[in-house]
């Protein structure tokens, strides 16, 4: 599965094997986060906990995958309060939702 900029041309297919480390750093920060927010408690703390970890995947990050890399940190860092960005949510409901009461129409 070629990357976009690989199409254009914009450098070689990066080596699979960094492709696998890139997305098992990844995952493994998603799923630390939790831990991390348990283990520091403080928001400045954690913001540091935070930003070793995306230093440590972008530096292993080759150059062509770095704006899709940073994407999905971006991402990551937006649903856990880390970066700037609005978390979007919707309600779901189980069962449907009735018309508002006086909206009689004829």
């Amino acid at each position: 599965m070629d990357q976009p900029s690989h199409i254009a041309g914009a450098g070689p297919a990066p080596d699979s094997s960094d492709s696998a480390k890139l997305e098992a750093m990844i995952v493994e920060l998603d799923l630390l986060m939790p831990e991390l927010q348990l283990r520091h408690p403080g928001v400045f703390a954690l913001a540091n906990a935070w930003a070793e970890r995306y230093d440590a995947v972008l530096a292993a990050t080759p150059p062509e995958l770095r704006e899709d890399i940073e994407a999905r940190l971006s991402r990551i860092g937006i649903r856990w309060g880390m970066m700037p960005g609005a978390r979007v949510t919707r309600e779901f409901h189980a069962m449907p939702v009735p018309p508002p009461i006086g909206d009689d129409k004829p």
